[in-house]
């Protein structure tokens, strides 16, 4: 998937959908860890690392082009995909220490 082959709003609108989908998944995942759910909380880490791994393939694209010397515009819908992409990898990194916590607390 190169940036050529779609437009940069294509690609803005799938980080924002990847990343979002990423963060309802970590939600969910934080929320079932409150519970005890553990293993339920696991699987849906991993789904929305599957999410944000899709992310980062569509964000790779727009860095590939660029680095052919592919010149773009800069947009503000491409400013807020990415914005969107670095606050669910950075609650990716905070619901997985906040679920190691509270495996923590139930098991002591």
């Amino acid at each position: 998937m190169m940036a050529s082959d779609q437009s940069i709003e294509q690609i803005a609108f799938k980080l924002i959908l990847y990343a979002g989908n990423a963060k309802s998944s970590l939600m969910e995942a934080m929320y079932l860890a409150r519970e005890g759910s553990f293993k339920e909380a696991r699987e849906k880490i991993a789904v929305a690392k599957g999410e944000l791994s899709k992310a980062h393939l569509a964000q790779t694209s727009l860095i590939q082009s660029e680095a052919r010397g592919e010149k773009s515009s800069l947009s503000i819908l491409l400013v807020h995909s990415q914005d969107h992409l670095m606050n669910a990898m950075l609650m990716r990194d905070l619901v997985e220490e906040i679920i190691f916590l509270h495996e923590k607390i139930k098991n002591t």
